[in-house]
C-alpha cells in the first residue's frame, strides 16, 4: 500500500507511540484519524495535527463499534487500523510484603484491565474493522498489531505479557482468516521505548530495563513507526511479527 492511499484508524493515537504514529501517517499523506480516552488530550491532538480524534474505550463492544463507523464516515472509508491503545498494571504474581510479611499478589482486577483493553480491545477493532472491509469491498487493507518483546515473558508482566503474546498469536490467526478479503495482518513488537507509560516507571525499573539492551537506550517512537510504516507498504508482508528491541531478546 501506498502511504498516499491509506485510511487509517489509530487505537491509543493521542499520546506515546500512537501519536507518533498518527503524526507521521498524516504526513505522508494518509487520511487519519485516532481514538483516544481523554476528550481533553483527543481534542488537543486533533487540533494540532489537524485530524479527526473520536473518545472511545477499545475494551466497550459498543464503543469501538460506533468508533469504527465514525471513524469511516470522516474518512470516507477505512483500509487500514493500527491497534496501539495499551496499558501497564504491573506485578509479581505473589511476592512477601517486606514490613509485614503478608503475602500479597497481582490483582484479579489488574490482570482483567490489562486482558480487556491489550488484548480484547484490538479483538474488538480488528472484527469491527473486518466487517466495514468486507462489507464496503474495500480491495486490499492491512492491519497493524502492537505487540511487544515482553510477549516471551517478562517479570512482573503476567497479564501484559500474557495479552501481547495473545495479540501475535491472534496476528497470523487473522492473517489466515483474512487474506480471502485482501487483508493482510502483521504486528510490531517494540523493546522499551520512551513513551508515558514507560516513563510512569520507576527509575531503577527503568535501568533495569535498558542495563540489558545492547544498544544500551530506549528506542524512540519514530524508530517504531519506521517498522508500522514497512508493514503497511510492504504488500507481501502478513502473519508475522517485526521485532523493534534494540537487541534485546526475552
Amino acid at each position: 500500500m501506498k502511504l498516499d492511499t491509506v485510511s487509517a484508524l489509530v487505537t491509543g493515537g493521542a499520546q506515546g507511540m500512537g501519536r507518533t504514529f498518527t503524526r507521521e501517517l498524516a504526513r505522508a499523506g494518509a487520511r487519519v484519524a485516532f481514538c483516544d480516552l481523554d476528550p481533553e488530550r483527543v481534542a488537543r491532538t486533533s487540533d494540532e495535527l489537524g485530524v479527526p480524534g473520536f473518545v472511545a474505550d477499545v475494551s466497550s463492544e459498543a464503543e469501538v463499534e460506533q468508533l469504527v463507523t465514525d471513524a469511516a464516515a470522516a474518512l470516507g472509508r477505512l483500509n487500514a487500523l493500527i491497534n496501539n491503545a495499551g496499558i501497564l498494571r504491573d506485578g509479581l504474581l505473589v511476592r512477601r510484603d517486606r514490613e509485614t510479611g503478608a503475602l500479597r499478589g497481582l490483582s484479579k482486577a489488574k490482570w482483567d484491565q490489562v486482558i480487556a483493553v491489550n488484548l480484547t480491545g484490538p479483538f474488538l477493532c480488528t472484527r469491527a474493522f473486518a466487517r466495514h472491509v468486507v462489507d464496503n469491498e474495500v480491495p486490499s487493507s492491512a492491519v497493524v498489531n502492537i505487540s511487544s518483546i515482553s510477549r516471551a515473558g517478562n517479570f512482573g508482566q503476567s497479564n501484559y505479557a500474557a495479552a501481547k503474546a495473545g495479540l501475535a498469536a491472534d496476528t497470523v490467526v487473522w492473517a489466515r482468516e483474512l487474506a480471502r478479503y485482501g487483508v493482510r495482518v502483521g504486528a510490531v513488537a517494540p523493546g522499551f521505548v520512551e513513551t508515558p507509560m514507560v516513563a510512569s516507571m520507576p527509575a531503577a525499573a527503568r535501568e533495569r530495563a535498558i542495563a540489558p539492551v545492547p544498544l544500551k537506550r530506549l528506542g524512540q517512537p519514530a524508530e517504531i513507526w519506521e517498522a508500522v510504516r514497512f508493514v503497511l507498504a510492504c504488500d507481501y508482508f502478513t502473519g508475522r511479527v517485526v521485532e523493534v528491541d534494540g537487541g534485546l531478546r526475552l
